[in-house]
């Protein structure tokens, strides 16, 4: 298995719709296994393929369901989601903060839908199906937008996506090229640093 870099806003892949899979073959389930390896080197919860810089339709997740008190793992091959209507108002910057792993450092609250039902296939073309809620739903939500070239902050509200804005600027998060490789490059989200100061 292969650690890939993660590349960052800019990157022209992050911001088109992702092709569909139509080859269930070991060079997919190889592409899925990578995946899974860059996920838990990134300390994430889930992560697309568009970015590792492939334009398919996959993402896969690792992640504690606080819902159904389950750990969830797996793979989306060729999604459909379908979720309930988004609850009006301001987003709670304690409760409905996102980040990505492709806008490193960052994280803004963004309302999201509380219940959702996904579809789609594993790596070997089974046909799989999944409903939840909270915020392993916002897990699945995130995933989704990724391939159809929807970041999450390009969804935030206008007084976040100012905010978004000076500091797209200020990362330099506006140009292709950019990427950070997990387990390599200094985690950009501080995963593990009080256990490296231990």
């Amino acid at each position: 298995m292969t650690i890939h870099p993660i590349v960052v806003y800019g990157e022209p892949v992050l911001h088109r719709a992702a092709d569909r899979v139509t080859e269930f073959d070991d060079e997919l389930r190889t592409l899925v296994a990578d995946m899974f390896e860059t996920l838990a080197a990134s300390n994430g919860v889930g992560l697309a393929a568009p970015q590792i810089g492939v334009g398919k339709q996959i993402f896969v997740y690792d992640a504690e369901d606080d819902v159904a008190q389950v750990r969830r793992r797996g793979v989306f091959i060729n999604p459909v989601l379908v979720g309930s209507k988004v609850p009006d108002g301001r987003p709670d910057p304690d409760d409905e903060s996102e980040g990505c792993l492709s806008v490193p450092v960052l994280d803004f609250p963004l309302k999201r839908s509380e219940k959702v039902t996904i579809n789609g296939k594993d790596e070997n073309g089974e046909t799989i199906s999944l409903v939840v809620e909270g915020w392993f739903a916002r897990i699945m939500q995130h995933e989704y937008d990724h391939l159809q070239g929807t970041l999450y902050v390009d969804r935030l509200q206008d007084k976040w996506k100012r905010r978004w804005k000076r500091e797209q600027k200020a990362e330099g998060y506006n140009v292709p090229g950019v990427s950070w490789l997990p387990g390599t490059d200094p985690d950009p989200f501080g995963h593990g640093e009080d256990d490296e100061e231990d």
